[in-house]
């Protein structure tokens, strides 16, 4: 043998060792599938897609799931987008892959997916979750576990202690209120703060585009369309080119590490959406979905989320008369649409005038200043509130 040849044997010895200690794998790669039916764009959008993300693989492999084409990566040859599926789960199951990209794929309810998106504002990445599935029939338990799903996948791809945070929509301030009983019980939630100066973990569309927490948490309709806005803003909207997919599906007692593309996503999210699949697999994913799910359920999960569905109190007799009218310049806010209603009548019956009115992070109740800390100590005695805390 040559000096050269056993130079480069010694060579490639070594940069083998350098990627195993920097990736952990000692030679195991693992295995992603795509499939390659179903895009908008076509096969060839997806192959592509696949061959670009292969170029950058050192630590996994590629398995296309379609019709055979021409391609220096594996095939699993299949000709319906049916038989796709059904070979997808079969090769997942059987450990022959660990990870599978896909779109148009119909999980259970109470399974949901996490995007991951680059904001444009300071080019810093952020989960969204959710961005397609249902993670369950109420909205708020959803949003609930959406935050949890988010943990979970933010946690599989290295980040120790996510920031997390909660979109301003309907619901969010009883889903925060449900978050940070979940913490003081046990169960470990950074919260994150809004980059407006008043803060809060609840986030205003500033936030989104800044990236102001590792975790984005709302319903998964409005994650879906944010989803959509972050990934073609600059394409008119028929080309997703930007960002790394909608990401896995994630539930409690989900098994299966699937992640899903739009029928719109192009080459490049086609290929971010594999590379984020691969380092989620590396991640051991559903080992962390187990041991997050385990220590929130030791938290009293279960029992926070029945709490969404308690029957509601039957409408009262009782005539709650107004106190006389005040001057209200003094805000409450962190009371959910819902409640808005209720948490004056609160008042009222404490002697306490207020109204209700729409401040800069949602609604709020208005009282007079003298009355402002025995109003916001009735209200967090009725559990209309999270804290003494105000936002804005």
């Amino acid at each position: 043998m040559s000096e050269n040849n056993i130079k480069k044997i010694i060579g490639n010895t070594f940069m083998d060792i350098a990627n195993a200690i920097e990736t952990g794998s000692f030679g195991q790669k693992v295995k992603i599938g795509i499939t390659t039916l179903g895009s908008e764009h076509g096969t060839e959008n997806l192959v592509k897609g696949a061959e670009l993300a292969a170029r950058d693989a050192g630590d996994f492999e590629i398995v296309l799931i379609g019709p055979k084409v021409e391609t220096a990566l594996e095939i699993a040859e299949v000709s319906s987008e049916e038989e796709m599926h059904e070979k997808m789960e079969a090769l997942l199951d059987s450990g022959y892959i660990q990870a599978c990209v896909t779109m148009h794929y119909n999980f259970p309810i109470g399974v949901s997916t996490v995007g991951r998106v680059v904001t444009p504002g300071i080019g810093r990445e952020m989960f969204i979750a959710t961005t397609t599935g249902t993670s369950a029939t109420n909205r708020s338990e959803a949003m609930v576990k959406n935050a949890l799903y988010g943990i979970v996948a933010a946690k599989a791809m290295g980040i120790q202690s996510p920031s997390v945070g909660i979109l301003n929509v309907d619901n969010a301030r009883g889903v925060e209120r449900a978050l940070k009983e979940l913490k003081d019980k046990g169960y470990d939630i950074n919260f994150g703060e809004s980059q407006r100066s008043d803060g809060g973990s609840v986030m205003r569309g500033n936030d989104l585009l800044t990236g102001s927490v590792d975790v984005m948490v709302t319903d998964t309709l409005t994650g879906n369309i944010l989803m959509k806005m972050f990934s073609s803003y600059t394409t008119g909207g028929s080309y997703e080119s930007l960002g790394y997919g909608y990401g896995p599906g994630i539930g409690i007692d989900y098994d299966r590490a699937i992640l899903i593309l739009s029928r719109a996503s192009g080459v490049p999210v086609v290929a971010n959406a594999i590379k984020y699949a691969a380092q989620l697999a590396k991640g051991n994913l559903i080992e962390v979905s187990k041991s997050e799910f385990k220590k929130a359920k030791e938290a009293g999960l279960d029992s926070i989320l029945k709490g969404f569905h308690k029957e509601a109190p039957k409408a009262s007799e009782e005539v709650v008369e107004k106190p006389a009218k005040e001057v209200v310049t003094a805000d409450i806010s962190g009371i959910d649409i819902m409640d808005l209603d209720a948490a004056c009548e609160a008042l009222w019956k404490e002697g306490v005038y207020a109204e209700s009115g729409m401040g800069c992070t949602g609604p709020i109740v208005l009282v007079n200043e003298k009355n402002l800390d025995k109003a916001i100590a009735v209200l967090t005695k009725a559990g209309y509130v999270a804290s003494m805390k105000q936002d804005c």
